[in-house]
């Protein structure tokens, strides 16, 4: 192999990814699987899982294991990690992508529910599922967890409170966790700005035009694409971040 293909070598690791189904989650699944890991496909719709697994084990000749599961239910966690465990015998990268962003009319429009199905899936949920796997990871002697947040957290707008306030909520676990599992085991933030992807259909970016580019401020003036967050994953997930922990790695376009 080159320099840069042992730098970021992920042969025979195994790594499990939430909300790796679709958009973000699905372009780092493959990515990783390209770079030699086996991947666990965990998300809400198991029938979605099932076919992106078929679909990476086809392109890359690796394993790829669909998993259904809410991430926003604590209790369906522990049977997570016990399936992967039981399936690979551990947990190299955790990619902590799974989450919602929903739609609402007003702050006073936004129910206790909603509130709190926001907060379970971009949050709740991923402290949980960190804290399994991340003292599995700690008594094993190494691994590396990803939380995938968002620039909301940094510049939250009133359509994106709650969701902004569960992300913060990430950025602030990461360097919690970081702590708590060193030396060994390396937690870090991909801070996500917007890509365009399904969750970004309804956005009209087309009908907008060049003179009302919504992304103007940006330094790089555009929407990202989702494979442009692959590289950012990798270098997280892989030995090319041996000494990078606690930190928040924004793949944004240069937001202001």
């Amino acid at each position: 192999m080159g320099y840069a293909d042992d730098l970021f070598d992920l042969t025979d690791r195994v790594v499990l990814i939430t909300g790796g189904s679709r958009g973000l989650g699905r372009e780092m699944a493959f990515a990783v699987a390209r770079c030699g890991a086996d991947v666990v496909v965990a998300s809400r719709n198991y029938a979605t899982c099932v076919a992106t697994a078929e679909e990476i084990e086809k392109a890359t000749g690796r394993t790829a294991l669909p998993y259904g599961v809410h991430i926003g239910r604590w209790d369906q966690l522990d049977g997570l990690v016990e399936a992967v465990y039981g399936r690979f015998g551990r947990i190299d990268v955790l990619i902590n992508n799974a989450g919602m962003q929903p739609v609402y009319d007003s702050l006073t429009s936004v129910s206790e529910k909603l509130f709190d199905a926001v907060v379970n899936l971009n949050l709740k949920g991923p402290f949980r599922l960190s804290a399994l796997v991340g003292e599995r990871m700690a008594r094993a002697g190494r691994g590396s967890i990803i939380n995938i947040s968002s620039t909301g957290s940094l510049r939250p707008t009133p359509s994106i409170v709650p969701y902004a306030a569960a992300k913060a909520g990430l950025n602030a676990m990461t360097e919690g966790m970081a702590q708590a599992f060193g030396p060994t085991v390396r937690v870090n933030t991909l801070m996500a700005g917007p890509h365009r992807t399904d969750a970004t259909a309804g956005w009209g970016l087309e009908e907008l035009g060049p003179s009302r580019n919504p992304f103007a401020d940006h330094a790089l003036r555009r929407i990202g694409r989702p494979d442009e967050i692959v590289g950012a994953a990798l270098f997280l997930a892989s030995d090319a971040a041996s000494y990078t922990t606690g930190a928040i790695l924004r793949s944004d376009g240069g937001m202001p």
